[in-house]
């Protein structure tokens, strides 16, 4: 008595709420020179990374829990969990950050459990870091220290290679008579 009806094809393509969710995202890898981090990031969360885009220009301390992305320029020191310092990027000051990925230009000490020097890295200062890694090409003047605790800051006057006294990162923006 009733037939059913074949349903209407449709060719149409909807983008809805649960196809999004779906669509992976590119999965960031350090060893090539992608600006994204690997997926078995050092933060569980599936974070964007802060980005510092090569238009900006930084003067003062920066800190983030997450992952940090720098294109253009930071004058002050940088505390995060994962920092990618971009090819035509320059940080002047200290780095603290689990995992390290230089590119570009680094003026200043570095402290890391994993610290990697790529090809176009060019790092004047002192290294301190579990495991370090230096690409054929990278230009790095200053000491590398293994520690097993790279990033406990060691004494409150460490000197870096620059010539700037650095304090701790939460005695920055203070000053000691």
């Amino acid at each position: 008595m009733f037939t059913k009806r074949p349903e209407p094809r449709s060719d149409r393509v909807v983008i809805g709420a649960e196809s999004a969710r779906s669509t992976p995202v590119p999965s960031p890898t350090i060893g090539n020179y992608s600006t994204a981090w690997p997926s078995s990031s050092v933060s569980g969360d599936k974070m964007n990374p802060s980005v510092i885009g090569s238009d900006l220009i930084i003067m003062g301390n920066l800190e983030s829990k997450g992952e940090v992305t720098i294109e253009g320029q930071v004058q002050g020191d940088i505390h995060c969990a994962m920092l990618l310092v971009g090819e035509h990027a320059q940080v002047t000051g200290g780095i603290v950050a689990e995992e390290v990925v230089v590119r570009g230009r680094v003026m200043g000490s570095v402290r890391g459990n994993k610290v990697t020097l790529q090809a176009s890295a060019h790092v004047e200062g002192d290294v301190y870091h579990k495991a370090l890694a230096i690409e054929q090409g990278a230009f790095f003047e200053g000491k590398s220290r293994r520690s097993d605790d790279p990033m406990a800051v060691s004494s409150r006057n460490e000197i870096r290679s620059n010539g700037v006294v650095g304090l701790p990162m939460s005695d920055a923006g203070h000053t000691t008579n």
